[in-house]
């Protein structure tokens, strides 16, 4: 894993979450972890991983991703089997 990629998989692990997660990263992240990634409706994006499957939101304006949006993203990659 590169640097980059394992550094935003560590910000997505802190407890408590972090308000300056950029969502481009997380995407990068997950592209790279070999995610399936759909755009939907909007800014939804449909993203399966390991057989999970979850559906996340884009957030505008703002380029961060929100503390509720990460504990998601967090979620999602501990039941894809996902951990740094």
């Amino acid at each position: 894993m590169s640097r980059k990629h394992d550094r935003i998989l560590n910000s997505i692990f802190t407890s408590p979450p972090l308000s300056s997660v950029k969502w481009k990263d997380i995407e990068s992240l997950l592209v790279y972890l070999g995610a399936k990634v759909e755009e939907g409706r909007g800014s939804r994006l449909r993203v399966i991983l390991n057989k999970e499957e979850a559906v996340f939101h884009r957030p505008h304006p703002r380029k961060e991703t929100d503390k509720g949006a990460l504990v998601s993203v967090r979620r999602f990659l501990e039941n894809a089997g996902v951990k740094p």
